[in-house]
């Protein structure tokens, strides 16, 4: 008996682990997010579905709760979402919550994740971050939320409509910084998967170029620390140098130096203009 959060393929049906299929085999009742892409999957893994399959989304989940928490009570209740754990971003915590507070078991089959897949695969810092989830629709509300966001020192992680990426984008650089990285990941594990790494104002650019299809789960880099004081910004001018040494035109050795410190790239050009005021000098102590 209890509720089984059950941890779905983002897209690729062989992500699927041994005990989701068992579990889809056995439970009384699979509540689903969407039935049809349940069908599809059930096909695609070669699973029956033994119980009863009931809808459990956004416009239902409000009244049918009650239900399945009674149903849990005395066999097992199954809950998937159309891609990754219930409850995150999906429904989910209102089923938990209410069989918590029933005294119901509550368990879950681990599976994967689409912000900790698009976090790994960002090449952004992942040892700290937060979830944002998704954004608010309304341009006024989501710059607000952006900006109470600038300074946040850790990795973030955004879920986005297609349809909407652009604005979100536009609204990201102005209250980030054109400069800040950022990776745009979409269609994880499935054939298109695709996976853009860029600043914000890049990102932003591309978007409306070649606007993006597809479910999209974006990473955005850390606020940078306080500007770097006298010592960093030798630092700095030395490692533009550097790279110059090496052929790296100007503009491309301060863009990535900026990237791999993880500062914005016009406190590196302030300091390669303060400390190498002629083309390939090295910086002055």
């Amino acid at each position: 008996m209890g509720v089984i959060l059950l941890g779905a393929p983002l897209g690729n049906p062989s992500d699927a682990s041994p005990r989701l299929r068992e579990v889809l085999a056995t439970a009384d009742v699979v509540a689903a997010e969407d039935t049809r892409r349940l069908t599809r999957l059930a096909r695609d893994l070669g699973v029956r579905i033994g119980g009863r399959v009931v809808s459990y989304f956004e416009g239902n989940e409000a009244r049918r709760t009650a239900d399945l928490v009674a149903e849990a009570a005395t066999g097992t209740v199954a809950l998937i979402t159309d891609g990754g754990m219930p409850s995150v971003s999906d429904p989910g915590y209102r089923l938990v919550r209410a069989a918590l507070d029933a005294g119901v078991p509550v368990t879950a089959v681990p599976g994967p994740s689409a912000v900790t897949t698009a976090l790994a695969v960002s090449g952004l810092p992942c040892d700290r971050f937060g979830f944002e989830g998704f954004p608010p629709r309304r341009p006024g509300e989501r710059r607000a939320l952006f900006a109470t966001l600038a300074a946040e020192p850790r990795t973030l992680v955004f879920f986005k409509a297609p349809h909407r990426i652009g604005g979100t984008l536009a609204d990201l650089a102005a209250a980030f910084g054109a400069d800040r990285p950022a990776a745009l990941c979409r269609e994880l594990t499935k054939v298109y998967e695709e996976v853009r790494r860029a600043p914000l104002g890049e990102l932003a650019a591309q978007a409306g170029a070649d606007p993006p299809r597809g479910e999209i789960t974006l990473v955005v880099g850390g606020a940078p620390a306080a500007p770097a004081g006298p010592v960093a910004a030798a630092d700095l001018a030395a490692a533009v140098a550097e790279k110059e040494s090496d052929g790296t035109p100007r503009r491309s050795a301060i863009a990535e130096v900026a990237a791999a410190r993880g500062v914005p790239k016009r406190q590196v050009y302030d300091a390669v203009v303060h400390l190498l005021p002629r083309h390939g000098e090295r910086p002055r102590e």
